[in-house]
């Protein structure tokens, strides 16, 4: 786990010190995002939180490729199913695999704590972010606050991993 924790503390420095263009969810977020799960099973943070987490981060993965296959002009049928159960697939193969998901210890409300906090998650970043793109529309292509576009679907993961610190601890 120190290897994956000084790798990826590499890595962000490597892409806070060369910098790439901006995307709708940049890979610096990513990065740090994948980290910080991470850091978080080292730290003993309970697994729906961490869930929560992760569920944002396979949306915003999951828009990210959407973006970047729209802009190379590589659409086919499905091709939005296909990105998204892919993200899933990467995500939860590994995590079956090494026994973090689908265990009868781990659960609470009659579910699998990581996976409980990964649809949460996913859904409520999905949701929110798609509610700021609404409020773009209604006016004039702008937020209508600075940041809002990272406050909306961040605001409710936050709001979740309280919910569930709240109803899990122990």
């Amino acid at each position: 786990m120190k290897k994956l924790l000084l790798r990826s503390s590499a890595v962000l420095s490597a892409l806070a010190v060369f910098p790439g263009k901006a995307l709708a969810f940049c890979p610096l977020c990513a990065v740090a995002a994948g980290a910080g799960l991470a850091a978080a099973r080292v730290f003993g943070v309970d697994d729906t939180i961490s869930g929560v987490w992760a569920g944002g981060l396979i949306v915003a993965l999951n828009q990210w490729s959407l973006g970047w296959l729209e802009k190379k002009d590589f659409r086919f049928p499905g091709y939005k199913t296909a990105a998204t159960a892919m993200w899933w697939l990467a995500f939860l193969t590994p995590l079956y695999a090494r026994g973090y998901i689908m265990s009868p210890l781990n659960s609470v409300w009659g579910m699998d704590k990581l996976l409980l906090g990964l649809l949460c998650g996913s859904l409520s970043f999905y949701l929110c972010a798609k509610w700021y793109e609404s409020i773009k529309a209604a006016n004039g292509g702008h937020g209508r606050y600075p940041f809002q576009k990272v406050a909306l679907p961040v605001m409710p993961l936050v709001m979740l991993s309280m919910f569930f610190h709240a109803c899990v601890k122990r």
